[in-house]
């Protein structure tokens, strides 16, 4: 379990501050991070991989007027610390100047609080004992080979279990920090026929082991995935309905914090730019970011923190609203480029200036089950598989590899591989006819059950 150092991270970023503005920066800010992570990966029932760590280190970004420089290390010395301050105080003097850098104003920081109640750390994650850590990756296969008689093989069951704190402070009266705590099982057997071998996987992951799904349920999921693979076929070039689960129409409808993001659109890198307050989608789409999201009273969403990786309080962004563009997603950084206000986005390592990333960001769901999606649909691929990055989001070009179950007359027909699928995102968008019911949280992205007219599969 986690070393609790509170007193001595917070009295740390605090110094390390003072002590870069005392060698001559004119702003500074700290950031402190430690954690600790166990892995274990059970294959045919004996431990393949077995990985428990634990970290600390500290990052400095400092101003000399508008110029800038960060560094970071895992020394915690004295003599480490004081390296760490010589170096980015002097790499400030030779940067070159930048109109927009600069820490957010110290008014911004008012309602920054820490995590304290907020749901995001729970000790249980690490009250299992590691015999009981490496049964649930050993249970979680065990289910999956037992599931069916096609699954002979298996690339194995995992257990983790990771909790991390961070530890932020600058120049302009900022302190925070907050810690977390995350837990995952999976499985990843391998189904067998006559034709040839097939696999999949399947998860469960929480912040605390009493929201983690039963090893054995993880398992058999798995196994009906993998098995559902075989006999896959080929089917010929044409146009059809998509039907794309949430695991796959999370990457999807992803895309659009991606275009929506404040560096592609002062970079005039995405098909979103100059499109704010226009139509981007169907009226059906609505689009949200939102940092401070509870999943239930006393658990925190997956993406919920306290502040972002510039100090600055986590928020709910609309980005696309019944189709309309409402909002980019920004840091500091790029809303001083665009003329604009953050959104509460920044995301910040030790080193490095901050980026920008989701919170919890989802699509609101609709009204229908996959049973009522998948009927509607004549002829078309249920998507369970995309490969490779095909994405060009500055003309929204959309092509990737699938595997997928095939649809005719409303019913499932059998397994489809060896195909691609294409379309443009800016009509992708628009052509989202059906949304599913089936909005769960398995990560910091959900996206329930979608249906696409019109794309293209190249096939035979």
């Amino acid at each position: 379990m986690m070393i609790e150092t509170k007193k001595d991270l917070k009295q740390l970023v605090a110094d390390v501050v003072e002590r870069a503005i005392k060698a001559g920066a004119t702003d500074a800010e700290a950031v402190a991070y430690e954690g600790d992570e166990f892995e274990v990966k059970v294959r045919l029932g004996q431990v393949e991989t077995l990985v428990e760590s634990g970290s600390r280190g500290l990052g400095l970004r400092v101003f000399n007027g508008l110029r800038t420089a960060s560094t970071s290390t895992s020394d915690l010395s004295d003599e480490g610390i004081a390296h760490l301050v010589k170096g980015a105080v002097e790499l400030s003097k030779i940067t070159g100047e930048d109109p927009f850098a600069g820490l957010p104003e110290a008014g911004a920081f008012s309602e920054v609080r820490n995590s304290e109640g907020m749901g995001l750390f729970f000790e249980d994650v690490y009250s299992l004992p590691a015999e009981e850590r490496i049964a649930y990756a050993r249970r979680a296969e065990e289910a999956a080979m037992n599931a069916d008689v096609r699954i002979q093989n298996s690339d194995g069951g995992t257990f983790d279990a990771a909790t991390s704190r961070k530890v932020m402070a600058n120049s302009r009266g900022f302190a925070g920090e907050y810690k977390k705590s995350y837990c995952s099982v999976s499985a990843m057997p391998i189904a067998q026929d006559a034709n040839g071998m097939q696999r999949d996987y399947w998860y469960s992951s929480a912040r605390t082991m009493t929201r983690l799904e039963s090893p054995e349920s993880v398992g058999k999921e798995a196994a009906r995935r993998a098995v559902r693979r075989l006999g896959a076929r080929k089917v010929k070039t044409q146009r059809a309905s998509m039907v794309f689960p949430p695991e796959i129409a999370r990457s999807l409808i992803g895309n659009i914090f991606e275009a929506a993001n404040g560096e592609a659109i002062y970079r005039h890198a995405t098909f979103f730019d100059g499109k704010l307050g226009e139509r981007v989608a169907g009226e059906n789409i609505t689009v949200v970011d939102d940092g401070t999201m509870m999943l239930e009273p006393g658990l925190a969403g997956f993406g919920t923190l306290p502040f972002d990786g510039d100090g600055l309080p986590r928020q709910r962004t609309v980005i696309v609203e019944k189709g309309i563009l409402k909002s980019y997603v920004m840091n500091t950084y790029t809303a001083r480029k665009l003329g604009m206000k953050s959104t509460g986005n920044a995301t910040r390592g030790l080193g490095g200036a901050p980026g920008i990333g989701a919170g919890n960001f989802y699509l609101e769901p609709g009204t229908q089950t996959l049973e009522e999606i998948v009927g509607e649909v004549q002829n078309g691929l249920y998507v369970y598989e995309t490969l490779g990055s095909g994405v060009n989001l500055v003309t929204g070009d959309y092509s990737q590899g699938a595997s997928g179950l095939w649809i005719e007359n409303g019913e499932f027909t059998g397994a489809v591989e060896e195909i691609t699928i294409a379309g443009n995102l800016k009509e992708m968008y628009s052509n989202i006819v059906a949304i599913g019911s089936d909005l769960v949280w398995r990560g910091a992205t959900a996206v329930p059950t979608i249906r696409i007219e019109g794309m293209t599969i190249a096939g035979e």
